[in-house]
C-alpha cells in the first residue's frame, strides 16, 4: 500500500518506521530539517509531490491544532479512494470533517506517546479504534495494533471522548495542582521526584493538546470528582480523623483495585 503521513514529528516517525519495511511510505513536511532522520521513504515538501505519489492511505500525524486544516490543505491532492485516518488524542470536530470530506475514513488513538512509552516495547499499552468510518480502514489498523501487542477498544467518537476525558484529564488535572503548589526541594524524596519526571512529561506537551483535553465537554464532571475528594480528605486532615483515614485509604485502594 502507499501510505502517506503528514508531519515528521515523534509520532509521525514512528509510524514512517513501522511501516516503512512492509509498504510504500512517504512523509510530508514543511520544515526540511524535520526529516533529516527518516529513512526507507520518500520525502515530500510540496503537494506536486503527493499528487504523484498517490497515496492510498494519508496518516495524520501534525500537532492536533492542526489537524484538520493539514487534511483540507492535501484533499485536493489526493485520489478519490484514499483512506484519510488521524492519531489523534483530541477528536473534536473530526467526525463532521470526515462525514462531509468526501472520503472513506478511519480514526484512531494510540493511548501512548514518546513522553513516557517505549516505542520499542507497547505490549502494556492501549490503542482506540473508532468503530465509525471505513471497514478496511479499521481492519489496517487493527492488524497494525495487534503486530504491536496492544490492547484495542473499540469506541465511538463520543464514547473516545468520555474516556479520554477520564482517563488524561484527571491525570493532567492532578499534575497540574502538582506543578502549582510545588516549592524548591534541595533533598527530594523518591515520590517527590517521580512526581516531578511526570509533571516535567506532560509539561512538555503542547499547550493546544493541553488546552483540548481540558476543554473536553466531558472534563467538567470528572474535575469536579477531584474537588469533591479534596474536600473530603482535607476534612479528615483536619480533624485528624484516624478512623476517617483508615476508613479513606480503604476506600482508594479497593479504586485502585488489581493495579496495586
Amino acid at each position: 500500500m502507499r501510505i502517506l503521513i503528514m508531519g515528521a514529528g515523534k509520532m509521525g516517525s514512528f509510524f514512517l518506521d513501522l511501516l516503512s519495511f512492509d509498504h510504500e511510505t512517504a512523509v510530508y513536511e514543511k520544515d526540511p530539517k524535520r526529516m533529516r532522520f527518516t529513512y526507507n521513504c520518500q520525502r515530500f515538501t510540496s503537494m506536486d509531490e503527493v499528487r504523484a505519489f498517490q497515496p492510498e492511505l494519508v496518516i495524520n500525524a501534525v500537532t492536533v491544532k492542526y489537524t484538520i486544516p493539514a487534511f483540507e490543505e492535501v484533499m485536493p491532492y489526493l485520489p478519490p479512494n484514499c483512506i484519510l485516518s488521524d492519531i489523534s488524542s483530541v477528536k473534536t470536530g473530526l467526525k463532521a470533517f470526515y462525514e462531509q470530506a468526501g472520503h472513506p475514513y478511519v480514526s484512531t488513538h494510540p493511548m501512548f506517546g514518546p513522553t513516557f512509552a517505549n516505542l520499542n516495547q507497547l505490549n502494556e499499552e492501549n490503542a482506540i479504534i473508532i468503530s465509525e468510518g471505513d471497514y478496511m480502514g479499521r481492519i489496517f489498523f487493527k492488524d497494525l495494533y495487534q503486530r504491536l501487542g496492544l490492547h484495542i477498544y473499540e469506541y465511538t467518537f463520543e464514547e473516545h471522548d468520555k474516556t479520554v476525558a477520564y482517563s488524561l484529564s484527571i491525570p493532567f488535572v492532578s499534575t497540574f495542582v502538582f506543578a502549582a503548589v510545588m516549592k524548591h526541594q534541595d533533598a527530594p524524596g523518591t515520590t517527590f521526584k517521580r512526581h516531578m519526571r511526570i509533571a516535567k512529561g506532560v509539561l512538555n506537551e503542547d499547550d493546544y493538546l493541553l488546552q483540548e483535553i481540558l476543554f473536553n465537554p466531558y472534563t467538567h464532571d470528572q474535575v469536579s470528582q477531584i474537588r469533591v475528594e479534596l474536600k473530603e480528605l482535607l476534612n479528615i486532615i483536619d480533624n485528624k480523623d484516624a478512623e476517617g483515614m483508615k476508613k479513606y485509604l480503604t476506600k482508594i485502594r479497593q479504586n485502585m483495585g488489581e493495579d496495586l
